[in-house]
């Protein structure tokens, strides 16, 4: 008995790449851009995350932020301890008590986030150069509705 083979058959598949890969590789390549343009301010990816999750949130502790930044509390202890003396943020005591600190931005963090801030600007106008407004929006609105997906349960 002889098989029947059609010539395509022994072709691949030519599947497109899965939206988490492609999600993936993007943050990649972000990071990669973001590490290098932020070099000239002294400032770490991490470091500019903290800022900039600061700006939004202010009173933070180092403990959300780490949770926010997929750190450990202790790398974000070392981040947090660095900004500081540097004068970017200041902590102050919670006021529930105990050994909880907030985290601030003072006037020179907020400098320093504008001027970093002008970078990733650069990076996403490079990036969404060729995507047009009503597709922008889409995006952002996808994305954010997976991000909430994927939010960790309160548990």
């Amino acid at each position: 008995m002889t098989s029947r083979h059609s010539p395509a058959a022994d072709q691949p598949v030519k599947q497109t790449p899965r939206l988490s890969y492609l999600i993936y590789r993007l943050e990649r390549r972000i990071r990669a851009r973001l590490d290098e343009a932020l070099v000239q301010y002294g400032i770490t990816t991490t470091e500019y995350m903290a800022l900039s999750e600061l700006l939004m949130r202010d009173g933070l502790s180092s403990a959300e932020l780490a949770r926010i930044a997929f750190v450990t509390p202790q790398a974000m202890n070392l981040v947090v301890r660095d900004l500081e003396q540097r004068g970017l943020i200041h902590r102050d005591a919670h006021p529930d008590g105990g050994r909880v600190l907030r985290v601030h931005l003072t006037h020179e963090g907020q400098a320093t986030l504008r001027r970093c801030d002008r970078s990733l600007d650069d990076i996403e106008e490079n990036m969404l150069g060729e995507v047009d407004d009503t597709t922008r929006a889409a995006l952002t609105e996808g994305l954010t509705l997976c991000t909430r997906a994927l939010r960790p349960s309160a548990g």
